[in-house]
């Protein structure tokens, strides 16, 4: 018996091998090297929360909303019927360029997106997650860069 569970648990903190999950300190690091610290008033901090709770650092992250009509695309989860090619295209960018590992094109539609009315606000994950958490500073814990 306790074997089994053992091994129930050794599943959970298994990753397949074909997971494009990236380390946090990597993903802070692209972030950074992207111009995001501070960009429009948000901290690195406020990015890499942001970024983990939309896909849990998976920059290659697919997540169909079928209420909603709309598909998140790549690290933080960018909605197509706004800002890539399957919907109004805001971000002038092809939905699967949103997931590729580099993040340059991530990043630079979600400096579009920021620049908007709602800021980081256009992210609920953001909002709920994020944007009053008063221990921000635990996402960049032990990250050179």
């Amino acid at each position: 018996m306790k074997a089994s569970v053992i091994l129930s648990l050794i599943g959970y903190l298994v990753v397949p091998s074909g997971a494009a999950v990236m380390a946090r300190c990597r993903v802070a690091k692209k972030l950074y090297e992207g111009g995001l610290d501070n960009f429009e008033g948000y901290s690195l901090e406020n990015w890499v929360c942001l970024a983990y709770f939309e896909s849990k650092f998976n920059p290659t992250a697919i997540y169909e909303n079928l209420p909603g009509g709309y598909t998140g695309y790549g690290l933080f989860q960018i909605r197509s019927h706004d800002w890539c090619d399957r919907g109004k295209n805001r971000c002038h960018v092809s939905c699967s360029a949103l997931l590729n590992p580099n993040l340059k094109k991530t990043i630079e539609c979600a400096k579009r997106i920021v620049k908007g009315k709602d800021g980081m606000g256009a992210w609920p994950s953001w909002s709920l997650n994020c944007r009053l958490a008063d221990n921000l500073e635990r996402w960049l814990d032990g990250c050179r860069f």
